[in-house]
């Protein structure tokens, strides 16, 4: 009953954010009864009132932000605070770059399907299509694996060149000291020697390439051999091969076989045996031909030998172009391929793209394209290279080559986009982008980022243009930015009517009621905002709006809870400003000096206020108002925040560690621990490679470059590096390493037995109490699943002494495993009182309790962290149980409206098929395949609904 009338509560809510209409009499049909109407059905006065009531709100004294002389005068808050407080006005919600389906679950789905149903060879573009849906998603995780099967189908090599410098540039590997472009990880899928071969062999992409196995594999010689094959002018002293003729040049004579030249090409076989007088002539004059000796020389050993080695680059380059003169095919494919094979470097690939274009040399081209690509970013500030790409004289002279494709653009575009998202640069290559769109998802998605770019330029006629054509195309989302950029060039009522046909006509979404607020004033704004937040609380423009909304009425202290809000499971940047921002009008220095730490650890170039002023600058005026403390002092507070699970407090203590020793390449790692911790994978690894960069060993540079292959998705490969490390040095980060990355997999007795063994040595290795703790916390873990429980509890107390005040769950499950549940529950009651962020505590607490206490610690769990999907599963079970199957699905559906996750569409199609809906059954299992197509229940599942669905046609 509870559930019904909050559910009541929250239709009404939603309904309400659409009386818009009323208020503003948008009525059609009403409208389409009246003799003034002007374009769309409504009346000339409708849009005086609209405009009349929009004025005023914007002259209406509620409104003015206050400035720092209201809040206080005193000196140092007007020097802190140079442009007053934040004002409601100025504040917009940002338009993603990227896919945005309104119905997510469906387009996964649909995706899948296409993944499943195309041929092999059309498997690379479909995941490519995956993949652009994934960016939008907030695991970035799910991005770097489907690009790495769209690798591993590739079939063509540009696509191979392509896809695997896109995946290295995931990796940021450019920002690691001492690392080359070329450098290889040691598999196929991103190895540049592999991606210049051409074929289709998916099963071999996460093989060990060449690279690696030429450190196990001995060198058998034969390159030597090959080397020692001797081209020089014929001294008739003969070398035991057959020669019936030569080839005069000038006073030189090349001998040569006959038979041999001829199978050259067709144009050589014509001349040497069919009805040219050459054929029958010992000595043939070839002075004319523009071929100098040594030239002519290399390609009469070809002709014997088929090699190319020993022979100099520009002696090789020479016989391209003479095999493209004389139609000699295999010759032309051999130099292309040891051309290719030879080029590392930026300054070969810039002189020798010309001449591989010039020649129509595939694979050379590929692999000069490949340097450059590899290069990211910094050969996006070549002058030489971005004319290459921008311009579409070069696009034209890549494509002659075969070298021009959506998904190069579409790598390019990301990398200028995130260096700079208003140069001429991203123009240019989103322009490139829009040229080679030819399915539908392509053309949305080039349109749409065109328009986000020219927003962003404030070309906001091209903005609209572009954004229309995205919608055009059936891309909904840019009907935001169609209406954004109406109202930026003044249109305002036609920006809220385009949003609220979009509300009428589709399924409501929450971003749809976020963007229709800017339009809106007064009740229908908060209420639009209300209803954003109720459909999708991962918006942070809501909660940012109402909180400056209060400053301007003078409540600081609601403002910062309202913020608090979000930053409790969704930290970033402009929420942390805002705070900040509001507590330097509190006068609370040290609370603001702790969120811009926080800033500029996720962000080093972030500028504060509107973009007037540099973190950084904020940060030396804040450090004298604010409590000073020393190395000594930081360690102990970063211990008690570590404690108190107080994560953005830890963020700023390591920040001000690393002022006083930028070098330490352990504070790093501790930094990039917190992060992943907040869910900011990319600031995470930027940390990791800072901290490899700062290592003072190279067994401590092994282990952070171990993390950094663990944390992309190459798991094996971490775990070498661990043991590489460990043979130099037994170290405790080594040891936690390779146990970590062991333990990510389904543990057997053995391997269970390797991890308890490796966090064993790891702790009695040299280490502080903080990471000691985690491994002790892990270890406890390990013990609970073999079943000894009371070497778990040992462990977790042992952790609970070192503060680890997370092991507080661990010793919960134990006393819960041993049947005393009210010590379980004392437990987590214990870990809710120390954790300033609890959620997790709240949830986990609910499962050592009655139904009624575990609703309201879920019901506390979802308000803290809409994001945690444990309470709409529980809830959506309970009410499966009192047979209201309807109320169940709606329940789950609230949170896969925004975030589908796995679980989530698991048990919804679970629900579903016990209820007879196949159809939505098989559409829900299809969505979850595609975040996880190995999910054996899922396939099962699966492939029964759709059984039901063909018996049932």
């Amino acid at each position: 009953m509870q559930h019904n009338i909050l559910t009541s509560i929250r239709t009404t809510k939603i309904t309400d954010g659409c009386k818009g209409t009323h208020v503003y009499a948008l009525n059609s049909s009403a409208a389409a009864d009246s003799p003034n109407t002007a374009g769309g059905g409504d009346t000339i006065g409708d849009k005086k009132l609209f405009h009349h009531l929009l004025d005023r709100s914007k002259h209406s004294g509620r409104f003015k932000p206050v400035g720092p002389k209201t809040a206080t005068r005193d000196v140092v808050l007007e020097g802190l605070l140079p442009c007053g407080l934040p004002s409601s006005e100025i504040l917009e919600p940002s338009i993603e770059p990227c896919l945005k389906p309104v119905d997510l679950v469906e387009t996964l789905a649909g995706v899948y399907r296409r993944i499943e149903d195309c041929v092999e060879v059309e498997k690379s573009e479909a995941f490519l299509e995956q993949c652009a849906v994934f960016k939008g998603l907030p695991d970035v995780k799910l991005f770097r694996r489907s690009l790495r099967s769209a690798r591993q189908h590739a079939v063509d090599v540009h696509s191979k060149v392509v896809l695997a410098s896109w995946l290295r540039y995931e990796r940021r590997e450019d920002e690691l000291v001492g690392s080359s472009a070329m450098d290889c990880c040691g598999r196929n899928v991103e190895c540049p020697k592999a991606s210049l071969v051409p074929g289709y062999d998916p099963e071999s992409g996460f093989d060990h390439c060449v690279c690696y196995r030429k450190f196990v594999d001995n060198d058998d010689g034969e390159c030597e051999s090959e080397c020692s094959t001797s081209y020089g002018v014929d001294d008739g002293s003969g070398d035991g091969d057959y020669h019936d003729m030569y080839f005069c040049i000038g006073d030189s004579d090349i001998r040569c076989n006959r038979y041999a030249m001829a199978s050259l090409s067709r144009p050589f076989m014509a001349m040497l045996y069919g009805g040219f007088v050459e054929s029958r002539r010992e000595r043939i004059n070839f002075t004319l031909n523009s071929v100098n000796v040594e030239v002519m020389m290399a390609v009469e050993i070809f002709s014997r030998t088929k090699r190319l080695s020993g022979f100099p680059n520009n002696v090789v380059l020479e016989m391209l172009s003479f095999a493209n003169r004389f139609c000699c095919v295999e010759m032309k494919s051999a130099c292309d391929a040891h051309l290719a094979s030879l080029m590392f470097d930026m300054d070969d690939a810039l002189l020798l793209i010309e001449y591989g274009v010039e020649e129509n040399a595939y694979l050379l081209v590929a692999a000069c394209l490949q340097v450059f690509l590899r290069e990211l970013p910094s050969s996006m500030h070549r002058l030489s290279v971005m004319k290459l790409f921008c311009s579409v004289e070069g696009r034209d002279r890549l494509a002659s080559v075969g070298h021009v494709s959506f998904s190069l653009y579409c790598f390019l575009s990301q990398v200028a986009m995130e260096d700079d998202v208003k140069s001429t640069t991203s123009v240019m290559l989103l322009e490139r982008l829009g040229e080679c769109a030819a399915s539908g998802w392509q053309k949305q998605l080039a349109y749409h980022q065109l328009g986000v770019v020219m927003l962003e330029r404030k070309e906001y006629k091209d903005a609209q243009h572009w954004f229309e054509a995205a919608v055009e195309a059936g891309h909904i989302y840019s009907s935001v930015g169609v209406a954004r950029a109406q109202y930026k060039r003044g249109h305002t009522y036609a920006a809220y009517k385009l949003i609220n046909s979009l509300i009428s006509d589709h399924k409501p979404v929450g971003w749809m009621y976020q963007e229709r607020s800017l339009y809106c004033i007064g009740k229908e704004k908060s209420m639009d905002l209300v209803s954003a937040t109720e459909l999708d609380p991962t918006l942070s423009f809501p909660y940012k709006h109402r909180a400056v909304f209060m400053v301007e009425e003078n409540n600081i202290g609601a403002a910062v809870s309202e913020i608090n809000k979000i930053i409790g499971f969704k930290i970033s940047p402009d929420c942390l400003e805002l705070r900040a921002w509001f507590l330097i009008a509190m006068k609370d220095y040290e609370g603001a000096l702790r969120d811009v730490r926080a800033i500029l650890t996720l962000d080093p170039n972030y500028m504060m206020f509107n973009g007037n002023m540099q973190g950084t600058r904020l940060v030396e005026l804040l450090r004298p108002v604010a409590q000073q403390w020393n190395q000594a002092d930081c360690w102990m507070q970063l211990y008690d925040r570590w404690s108190s699970v107080d994560d953005i407090g830890s963020l700023a203590v390591v920040h001000q560690m690393l002022e006083n020793n930028p070098g330490k390449s352990v504070l790093r790692f501790r930094q990039s621990l917190l992060l992943l911790r907040l869910n900011s994978q990319k600031a995470a690894m930027r940390s990791l490679r800072l901290a490899r960069n700062h290592s003072s060993s190279a067994h401590e540079r092994l282990v952070y470059e171990g993390w950094i292959l663990y944390d992309t998705g190459h798991r094996e490969e971490a775990i070498a590096k661990a043991e590489e490390s460990i043979s130099i040095q037994r170290s405790f980060e080594a040891f936690f390493l390779k146990a970590y990355a062991l333990a990510d997999s389904c543990l057997d007795s053995e391997s269970s037995k390797n991890v308890i063994d490796l966090l064993e040595e790891a702790l009695k290795c040299p280490s502080d109490g903080l990471r000691k703790g985690q491994a002790l916390n892990n270890l406890g873990s390990i013990y609970v699943d073999c079943d000894k429980l009371e070497l778990a509890a040992d462990c977790y107390k042992h952790a609970l002494n070192i503060k680890h005040t997370r092991a507080h769950q661990g010793l919960a499950r134990v006393y819960h495993l041993q049947n005393q549940h009210k010590a379980a529950y004392d437990e987590m009651t214990k870990l809710i009182e120390k954790a300033q962020n609890n959620a997790s505590a709240y949830e986990k607490r609910s499962e050592y309790c009655d139904r009624d206490m575990a609703k309201s610690d879920l019901s506390l769990a979802t308000q803290l962290d809409p994001l945690r999907t444990y309470p709409y599963r529980y809830r959506a079970a309970v009410l499966m149980d009192d047979h209201k199957e309807a109320e169940a699905i709606v329940e789950l559906s609230r949170a896969i409206n925004f975030k589908p996750e796995l679980q989530l569409l698991h048990l919804r199609a679970a629900f579903y098929d016990s209820m007879g809906d196949f159809v939505s059954t098989v559409r829900d299992c299809e969505a979850a395949l595609c975040l996880d197509p190995s999910h054996a229940e899922m396939l099962e599942l699966c492939n029964k609904a759709r059984e039901q669905v063909k018996d049932r046609k």
